[in-house]
């Protein structure tokens, strides 16, 4: 097995390992959690300065990067201090793989979030019809906009708009970073994995009008989450098995002042036919009703299915991106005097795994999926 596949699986198994740590347990402990812990690391940003633009920017440009060095460093150190796992490997000089890809999938399990997200929107909408002040409460985990006096209707718009928007940032993208890296480095994946978590964290905590650091922040993470969220859409629109509803929701996705956010809330809209508003800010759908319950539900467990969507086609990209590695032409002496047979014969445990993965993939989305 050349190293290049060799990272390549173990890039799946963290993929698989963190998404099954959140599928049990959800979060990592608050205390210790390392996004939190970044958040009590800008709370000095949020005051007073004389150049409060530059302070934004200074910081918006080392703390990312800070984070994404010990996120980078801690998988690296782990693979360098593994011990070999057999004889062989020792006599080899062959290290253990385990520990840096334990490492990994504690990164990217600690910088995205699935359950937590989908739960508390449930019990939101589950609180708006049997205890409004509860849910108003509740709430404040999901969106940061004032719910002191927010209808039950309201909140439950609040909980579909950030179940959709808070999937684009708090899963996908840092997801989507982690996929691309991963099967050439997993230190590298796990420093871009919590690049992209650190920007998004300083722009939910500093990326407002009233706060002047916040400029440069929440330009970075518009640059940054661009993409994410326009796939965000997509994957929406793949699990409700409706992809015309991106038409749709071209008419509403600049409502919102965030040139990212409308694309996934104004999706989540058009699937579910329904109006979402956060007052006087926007208004996505304003000739329907705000959501039902039921209609709230069902927007949530979109959400869920794009999310296992999303974990599959990350899956399938470690699977061929080393397929893509194997499949370019020969650029050494010893590659180019490679027969044809050989090439071939060398292709097959690719071809097999990324068959595997799709057989994988129809199986898990057998019951999710609306059309399967």
């Amino acid at each position: 097995m050349s190293s290049l596949d060799a990272t390549g699986y173990r890039a799946g198994g963290a993929i698989a390992l963190a998404f099954a740590l959140d599928a049990l347990v959800a979060e990592p402990p608050a205390r210790t959690h390392p996004v939190a812990l970044f958040g009590r690391l800008l709370a000095p940003i949020d005051r007073e300065w004389r150049f409060p633009r530059a302070v934004g920017a200074c910081a918006a440009a080392a703390l990312p990067i800070a984070a994404a060095g010990v996120a980078a460093s801690a998988v690296g150190t782990a693979d360098r201090r593994s011990v070999p796992s057999t004889t062989a490997d020792t006599a080899a000089g062959n290290r253990s793989p385990l520990p840096g890809t334990l490492v990994a999938a504690g990164v990217l399990f600690a910088t995205t979030s699935r359950r937590m997200l989908t739960d508390t929107a449930r019990a939101v909408v589950a609180d708006s019809e049997r205890d409004l002040p509860r849910a108003r409460r509740e709430l404040r985990a999901l969106a940061g906009r004032d719910s002191s006096e927010l209808s039950p209707e309201q909140v439950r718009s609040a909980a579909v708009e950030s179940a959709s928007e808070n999937f684009s940032d708090g899963l996908l993208a840092p997801l989507l970073a982690f996929a691309l890296l991963a099967p050439r480095s997993l230190p590298a994946a796990a420093g871009a994995t919590a690049w992209i978590k650190a920007v998004n964290t300083m722009d939910s905590m500093l990326g407002y009008r009233s706060v002047p650091t916040g400029w440069a922040p929440a330009r970075l993470d518009d640059l940054v989450m661009w993409v994410p969220a326009r796939l965000t859409a997509v994957s929406l629109a793949l699990a409700a098995g409706d992809p015309t509803a991106l038409h749709r929701a071209a008419a509403w996705a600049d409502e919102p002042s965030s040139p990212n956010a409308g694309w996934p809330m104004a999706t989540l809209a058009a699937l579910l036919d329904v109006r979402l508003e956060k007052p006087g800010a926007y208004v996505l759908g304003a000739s329907r009703e705000f959501p039902t319950p039921d209609e709230a539900n069902a927007g949530i467990t979109i959400v869920d299915r794009a999310a296992l969507l999303a974990v599959l086609a990350a899956c399938s990209v470690v699977a061929l991106v080393p397929g893509m590695g194997d499949g370019r032409s020969p650029s050494s002496a010893d590659r180019h005097d490679a027969s044809r047979d050989d090439r071939h014969e060398s292709s097959r445990p690719v071809r097999s795994s990324v068959a595997g993965w799709f057989a994988r993939s129809r199986t898990l989305l057998r019951g999710w999926l609306p059309w399967s």
